[in-house]
């Protein structure tokens, strides 16, 4: 769905992008990850056309881009730096001049409108002007544009900016949703959390550069420890005799391979396992090794 080589762009002496091959397969919920000014919004920005790359090339839906905009572009949806919409209008004016704008017969406009904001969670939208929208509310509905005309490709900047817990977890379902029914997700979004329920594929850019491409399960791998919460903490300190590496209260952290095996070592001995669990990297550390120490401070890292 889409593949980057080489894909680079300079601003002068800066280089935003640096040499990028990304590979996004169709069915991918694919989730885009770096520190601020690491060159996500730039590489978004030139997979939808909006800005020429200096050198390499790109494909989106089998099509090089820029080249087959206008082929391929209406078979995706986008939300990028935010949703676009004229605020003195309401929202189902705004999603009517948009699908009014793309290819197409008038012929079920209103129902494709009707169902966007369904979608999103702004079906009960009033008349009132944008302007008078929450940024939450906004969000929504720069999702509703993007979803107006069933994708099969969905590009978004960070869709859940401005929402709620509930809000974020409504989207996470309604993302979910639109990718087992068959659309493509490529979502770029600082929320590694929201990244690590959501998507199935991961790439991490640093300083223009992609650093890290894997499935998530993969980059999740087995850290060779067993998290263990039990009421016996303290006999599971003895009877472990030093491979006991965290303690929190009644929860710990053990240096084991075996989870069965372990579990069955406690039990013998009479300790009472209430939770007991293979500990896996977090999409945090993963991100956190593979970054080192970029980001947008200037005071050279001090407290």
């Amino acid at each position: 769905m889409i593949r980057t080589r080489g894909l680079t762009k300079r601003y002068g002496r800066i280089v935003a992008v640096d040499s990028v091959d990304l590979d996004v397969a169709e069915g991918d919920r694919f989730g885009f990850l770096g520190p601020n000014g690491s060159g996500k919004t730039t590489l978004v920005r030139m997979l939808l056309g909006l800005v020429h790359a200096t050198a390499g090339s790109i494909e989106v839906l089998g099509e090089p881009m820029p080249k087959a905009a206008a082929k391929v572009l209406p078979q995706v949806g986008a939300l990028v730096e935010g949703p676009a919409a004229y605020p003195h209008l309401s929202g189902r004016r705004n999603l009517a001049l948009f699908d009014a704008a793309g290819p197409g017969v008038r012929r079920g406009r209103a129902d494709r409108v009707d169902d966007a904001l369904e979608q999103v969670g702004l079906s009960g939208v009033d008349g009132r002007p944008v302007s008078a929208y929450s940024l939450g509310m906004r969000q929504r509905l720069g999702l509703a544009g993007a979803l107006l005309r069933a994708p099969r490709l969905l590009i978004l900047d960070e869709p859940t900016n401005g929402l709620d817990p509930k809000g974020i977890r409504e989207i996470r379902d309604l993302l979910t949703a639109v990718n087992a029914r068959g659309t493509t997700v490529f979502l770029s979004s600082h929320l590694l959390s929201e990244v690590e329920l959501l998507c199935t594929r991961v790439g991490i850019v640093d300083r223009g550069r992609l650093v890290v491409q894997d499935d998530l399960e993969s980059l999740r791998a087995l850290t060779g420890r067993v998290l263990v919460r039990t009421p016996d903490a303290a006999e599971v300190v003895a009877v472990l005799d030093g491979r006991v590496v965290e303690r929190d209260g009644d929860a710990l952290v053990v240096r084991h391979a075996d989870v069965a095996g372990l579990n069955a070592l406690l039990v013998g001995k009479g300790v009472r396992v209430e939770a007991i669990e293979a500990e896996r990297r977090t999409l945090e550390q993963v991100v956190l090794e593979s970054t080192g120490d970029s980001g947008d401070r200037v005071d050279g890292g001090r407290r």
